[in-house]
C-alpha cells in the first residue's frame, strides 16, 4: 500500500496534479492524503506576525479549508469511477508550509508527494513555482511535480539526465525502477556536456553501475554536447516521445540548471512534462 501526499491550494493547477496522481497510480493500492496548509507565514497584520487563537484558527482557517477539501473529494468521486485500490483522506493544517509537509511525510509514512507546479511570473520567471521548488529541494521524499498543462498518458519514454558524477544506490533508484516495470517504459539515460570530452574514470564507473542496475529493463544511453543543459533537454524531449523527466535531487549541478533557471520563454517542457525528483531517504 503506497501513501501519497497531495498538497492542494484549491487551484485548477493543483486539481490537475490530483487527477494525474489518481491516473498514475490507478492500479496500485494507495492511501491518498489531500492536504491544505493555511500558512502561518501568510498571517501578517501591519507588518507584524499575527498569532491566532485556536478558535480563530478553527473558524477562519480550518472550517473553510475542510469544506473545500470535501468539495474536492466530491469532484474525485464524480470524475473517477470507484476504485477499490484507492482510499482518500482529508488533512488541513495551520503551519509553516514546509514544516507541515515534512510533518505529514513522517507521520503518514509518505512514499510520494504529487503536486502541481506553475512557474512564477515577471522577473522571477522560473520553471518551478516557489511552493513546489521548496518541496523538492527541502523535503526528502520522492516528489512528482506536475506542470499545469500536463495530461496523463502511458509512459513510453522516461528521460534521466545525469552527469555521471554520483554513485546512485539501489534505494534511491527504486521508485524509478518500479515505474519502468509498471508501465513497461523505456529509460533514456542522457549525458549532456558543454564540450566534447571523454568520461573520466569515476564517471565511467558510475555509468557502468547504472547500466548494470537497469540491465533487466529497457534502457539506453545518449550523449549530447551543448553549452546549455536546458536547451539540450528541450531538443531531446522534442526529438523523442518523452513523457517524464526523472532526476536525483542531490545531483545539484544538473538539477539546478534544468529546474531553476529563468529562460522559461525558450523552454516548453516545463509546461507539459512531469518531473520525478528522487531523494535519499534519511
Amino acid at each position: 500500500m503506497k501513501n501519497i501526499l497531495l498538497p492542494t491550494d484549491f487551484s485548477e493547477n493543483s486539481w490537475n496534479a490530483i487527477k494525474y496522481a489518481i491516473n498514475f497510480f490507478e492500479k496500485e493500492p494507495c492511501n491518498f492524503y489531500l492536504l491544505h496548509v493555511n500558512r502561518v507565514s501568510d498571517n501578517i497584520i501591519n507588518g507584524s506576525p499575527y498569532i491566532a487563537t485556536e478558535q480563530v484558527v478553527e473558524d477562519v482557517y480550518a472550517k473553510p479549508a475542510k469544506q473545500k477539501l470535501r468539495k474536492i473529494l466530491k469532484r474525485i468521486i464524480k470524475d473517477f469511477l470507484p476504485n477499490k485500490n484507492h482510499r482518500f483522506y482529508k488533512l488541513s493544517d495551520f503551519n509553516f508550509f514546509i514544516e507541515s509537509i515534512r510533518k505529514h511525510v513522517e507521520e503518514r509514512k509518505i512514499d510520494f508527494i504529487v503536486m502541481g507546479t506553475k512557474g512564477a511570473s515577471g522577473l522571477k520567471k522560473m520553471i518551478i513555482g516557489s511552493n513546489t521548488g521548496d518541496v523538492i529541494t527541502k523535503v526528502k521524499c520522492t516528489t512528482l511535480a506536475v506542470p499545469e498543462s500536463a495530461k496523463f498518458v502511458k509512459l513510453k519514454e522516461i528521460a534521466f539526465p545525469t552527469d555521471f558524477s554520483l554513485t546512485y544506490d539501489i534505494q534511491i533508484l527504486q521508485p524509478l525502477s518500479e515505474i519502468i516495470e509498471t508501465y513497461q517504459s523505456a529509460l533514456r539515460i542522457l549525458h549532456i556536456k558543454k564540450k566534447k570530452t571523454l568520461l573520466n574514470i569515476d564517471q565511467d564507473k558510475n555509468r557502468e553501475l547504472l547500466d548494470d542496475y537497469f540491465n533487466h529493463l529497457n534502457h539506453s544511453f545518449y550523449y549530447l554536447t551543448n553549452k546549455k543543459v536546458e536547451d539540450a533537454i528541450q531538443c531531446f524531449v522534442e526529438s523523442r516521445n518523452i513523457n517524464m523527466i526523472c532526476m536525483v535531487a542531490k545531483n545539484l549541478n544538473y538539477f539546478q540548471q534544468i529546474l531553476f533557471h529563468s529562460k522559461v520563454e525558450e523552454i516548453s517542457y516545463h509546461t507539459e512534462i512531469p518531473f520525478l525528483v528522487l531523494h535519499e531517504k534519511t
